[in-house]
């Protein structure tokens, strides 16, 4: 499914769910937000994003603990949970999505290579996160982590 189509069906079921979504990006540096904008009447259930591409931010904007930077690093199942969950409180929604991870061509570390990505989903509920190893150029990654962080949340909202 081309991430058009998808950006749809999960625009779909949060209007017809009554839900509202926001999302916090790093890795995907907007990206995501920009492909569930592009969805006419996205302005009913979609209230913002932020990019959170420095440390700071992902700690003064989001909420993400110090600690769990300091411990995990900021590509990390526990930092891209934190993302999301920041997220959904400090935008009042029902649904969250989350990306931290390395697009490249640089950045890697003992670890976690070029196309590690993390991913979040945060409900009132629940936090879920996971860890992705992509591949190919930036774009392409970046491509990628948009794509399985769409996949998530119509998983998660279906």
């Amino acid at each position: 499914m081309i991430l058009r189509d998808l950006s749809a069906e999960i625009g779909k079921l949060l209007t017809a769910a009554g839900k509202t979504l926001a999302v916090a990006e790093s890795c995907t540096g907007g990206f995501i937000s920009h492909n569930i904008t592009l969805i006419p009447g996205s302005s009913v259930y979609f209230k913002g994003s932020i990019v959170a591409y420095d440390n700071s931010i992902k700690v003064s904007f989001l909420g993400v603990r110090e600690e769990t930077l300091k411990k995990f690093g900021a590509v990390s199942v526990e930092s891209v949970g934190e993302m999301a969950a920041g997220i959904l409180k400090n935008y009042e929604v029902d649904i969250a999505v989350s990306t931290t991870g390395i697009a490249g061509p640089g950045g890697e570390t003992l670890g976690k290579p070029i196309g590690t990505v993390c991913i979040g989903i945060a409900t009132k509920e629940n936090i879920f996160a996971e860890r992705f190893q992509f591949s190919g150029t930036r774009e392409e990654i970046i491509k990628q982590s948009t794509k399985k962080a769409l996949e998530l949340l119509f998983s998660k909202i279906k």
